[in-house]
Parts: structure tokens; sequence; C-alpha cells
């Protein structure tokens, strides 16, 4: 059996040009991967962007395409583990672009290493960066702009975390805390009209991923019931909608884009009783 490619209708942008005029949205971590399509999608639905990430290069580069097709673009250098930095970042935003209206949590990192030998500092480091950063740039962006201006959208990037994360233990942990913070902000702050969801992406073949050995994403595709693996831009497609006033009525809520993987197969294969 042939492996099933990408449909080209799921490269392109599906949306209206006109769909976020008006709106500002922060990417964190946008200058790579999933969030720089993320980045790139919401600018061509009419968006205002602010992008960070700890290295320069990729996010200036990430700016300059947005700009060159006539869209706006913040950047600046920014890691989600200093709250200095986070709360420098965001008030550059409020002053160059005056609102923040849609917030995409990107940014994050981790890499596979089996539980058993993980040195707590990994877990730790991991922690820090995919939850503890994520909750400081949300409650910082709530804080300077979203509870003032009554309304906004909180989109958090987290992982295929439906059947734990075997492998990756210390991601695991911090998405799973990530979905349940999606949850509770949602209800916390339906008062001030900011709907707040999650996206768990399965295997995306990304620059991230390429520095994964190629039988592990072999087995990923294996592994997923759609038999390939996704892209950036179907998960750009997923957060744009979500982002959109199509989704008004949608909080609280994780959305898995994974080709059916977490319902199906052996990511993590045990050893034989034998």
């Amino acid at each position: 059996m042939a492996i099933p490619q990408v449909p080209d209708s799921a490269l392109r942008n599906p949306f209206r040009t006109d769909l976020l005029s008006g709106q500002v949205a922060i990417v964190t971590g946008g200058g790579t991967g999933i969030g720089r399509a993320i980045a790139l999608e919401l600018a061509e639905c009419g968006a205002k962007l602010a992008i960070c990430g700890r290295r320069p290069d990729p996010i200036a580069q990430v700016a300059a395409e947005i700009q060159a097709k006539g869209g706006t673009c913040v950047h600046r250098t920014c890691d989600i583990r200093e709250p200095e930095q986070i709360a420098a970042f965001v008030a550059t935003v409020k002053a160059e672009l005056g609102r923040i209206d849609i917030l995409v949590n990107n940014a994050g990192g981790q890499r596979p290493f089996p539980a058993a030998h993980m040195p707590l500092v990994n877990f730790e480091k991991v922690v820090k960066n995919n939850l503890i950063g994520t909750f400081a740039m949300t409650q910082a962006v709530a804080q300077q702009a979203m509870i003032p201006q009554q309304s906004g959208t909180i989109i958090n990037i987290i992982a295929m975390i439906y059947r734990g994360f075997p492998g990756m233990a210390h991601t695991g942990a911090a998405r799973a805390g990530v979905d349940n913070l999606t949850k509770s902000l949602a209800v916390e702050w339906s008062q001030y009209r900011i709907r707040c969801n999650a996206v768990a992406p399965g295997i995306i073949r990304t620059s991230g991923t390429d520095r994964y050995p190629e039988e592990l994403l072999h087995i990923a595709r294996r592994s997923t019931p759609w038999k390939r693996l996704g892209v950036s831009e179907e998960v750009a497609h997923l957060v744009t909608f979500l982002a959109s006033p199509a989704a008004d009525y949608v909080t609280g809520s994780t959305y898995y884009i994974d080709g059916g993987a977490s319902l199906w197969g052996d990511m993590f294969p045990l050893p034989d009783d034998e």
C-alpha cells in the first residue's frame, strides 16, 4: 500500500482574507514549524501579528514574510521561562498595536527521554517551559489586555496526551497541565468574555520532528489510522477556526488533530513477556 500523501487542499488557506480584520494576534514560538504556519495564516486572514521566540533570526524571517505580503508583524525575542521578558513583550505589543485579541501559546520544547533515566532537572525544565511559561504568558496577556477590554481568545498548543505520553513523560505531564488549565480558565474568565481552547497535534512533520530518528517517524505513521503524518498548515487551519467568530460558542475544549492516532496504535511498543 502506498503511503497516503497530504492533499493539496490541506496546504491552502481555506478562510476569507478579512476573517480576522482589525484583530491583533500573538503567536509564541512563531518563528518555526507549527508556530510559523499559524502566524502566516492568521496574517493572511487580516490579523496584525506579534510573534516571539528565543532565537532572533527565525522570527525576523517570518515577520519579513508577513510584511512582504502587506501585513503587520511585530517581532521580539522572548523566553517564556522569564516573567520579565514576557511582561516587556506584552507591553510592547500593546504599545505598538493597541490591543491583543488572540493569544496562541505555541512555544515549548522537549525531546524523547525514558522516564526511568530522566534527571529531575530535565523534567523541571520542560515543566517550566511548557506549563509554567504558558501560564505566565497567558496571565500577562489577560491582565494587560484581554480582561480590561473584556474580550479575547486563547488557544493553547499542547500534544497528543489522550493516552499518556510514554517516552516523553515530562512533556506529557506539562501538556496535561495545560489541558486542565485550559478548562479552568474557560470557566474563570468567561465573565470577561475570554474563550480558551486547546489544540493537540499528533506527529506533525516540521523542522522539529526532522531531529527525530526516521524509524520513530515511521512508527508514528504506521500507528496512525490515517496512515500519514500531519503538516503544520493543517494545525493552522484548526487554530484559525478557533480564533474566528465562527467559534464564538466554543470554549474549554481540546481538539485532537492526529489522524486518529490518539485512539489507536502502539506508539510505544512494550517488550514481549516471553
